[in-house]
């Protein structure tokens, strides 16, 4: 039993070092922030569709092969909210650090929940809004560690807290039509909703769409290959060969290796009321979602970001 897990664990870490690496890419990129995302996402489509036509795909549950073709419109519309969460990730990544742009990003779990009471009337427990306070009060620490005059910080954590809003309205979308289609097609509708909306938004955004360098072209094409395709791939394909807790795990890895990595080739070095906002935020959803209902957990094999 633990060699049949090995390779789905090793997968799970190298998707959330991979995804955590996306924020040295968006660094790295000579394009802005929303121009980025468009790459990000217009790359990764071929590839996606080429994954999709080499994979066998899953047999449909009955009468559900009518029903591919009039969803996958509305599966292009759910890349439309996916639009404004990508688009506001990579602009907390420039304005705060790549650790608190990933851990507010992780908050969208906790948003998942509420979105659940807001629109479908389910009730959450006690252990959920223990860990949602606990979340909050580290999230406060995280963003309140940096205010200082002339800074950015603030607004990239507040960002980062909108980043994980529009992400949890994405699972909760993409769980509407989850029984009609596998996780790469998800993904690779989704990415064309996603680039139809930030298309037109980061010329008008006053961001060129052209890189000046090859260097900065291998960039997009490592951002969109390694952390776009290749890193929610690989959390994908671990959450469904690993037990359901497991997906708590990307939860504390991906943000950890962000910090690695942020501090070792950016600088970054956290402070310590960020290392205890951190620790307190991390437990917070953790707690969050043991106190969460079962079928909050549908949308776990797409939970990555």
């Amino acid at each position: 039993m633990a060699a049949e897990r090995f390779v789905p664990v090793l997968a799970l870490f190298f998707g959330a070092a991979a995804l955590a690496y996306g924020g040295i890419f968006v660094r790295q990129s000579e394009l802005g922030p929303t121009a980025s995302a468009v790459h990000r996402v217009g790359l990764a489509v071929p590839l996606l569709l080429l994954f999709r036509l080499v994979m066998p795909a899953p047999r449909p549950a009955p009468g559900a092969a009518q029903e591919r073709s009039r969803r996958r419109l509305r599966l292009v519309l759910v890349g439309f909210i996916f639009s404004g969460n990508l688009a506001l990730y990579h602009w907390s990544i420039m304005l705060t650090t790549l650790a608190n742009a990933a851990l507010l990003a992780n908050l969208a779990p906790l948003f998942v929940v509420l979105g659940s009471w807001l629109v479908f009337g389910k009730r959450f427990t006690r252990t959920f809004v223990v860990g949602l306070v606990a979340a909050l009060a580290g999230t406060a620490m995280l963003i309140g560690a940096r205010v200082e005059p002339g800074t950015t910080h603030v607004l990239g954590g507040v960002l980062g807290i909108v980043t994980a809003a529009f992400y949890g309205a994405y699972l909760l979308a993409v769980n509407r039509v989850r029984a009609y289609f596998d996780t790469a097609t998800v993904m690779m509708w989704s990415s064309v909703g996603t680039f139809l909306v930030l298309l037109p938004i980061a010329p008008a955004l006053g961001e060129s769409l052209i890189p000046r360098t090859l260097h900065g072209a291998w960039i997009l094409v490592a951002l969109a290959l390694i952390s776009h395709v290749c890193g929610q791939g690989s959390i994908a394909y671990a959450l469904a060969h690993l037990p359901a807790a497991m997906s708590s795990v990307t939860l504390l890895v991906q943000p950890v290796m962000a910090a690695v990595f942020g501090w070792a080739l950016l600088g970054e070095e956290p402070r310590f009321a960020e290392y205890v906002g951190g620790i307190v935020v991390l437990a917070g959803i953790v707690i969050a979602r043991r106190g969460s209902s079962p079928k909050d957990e549908d949308t776990r094999s797409i939970q990555a970001k």
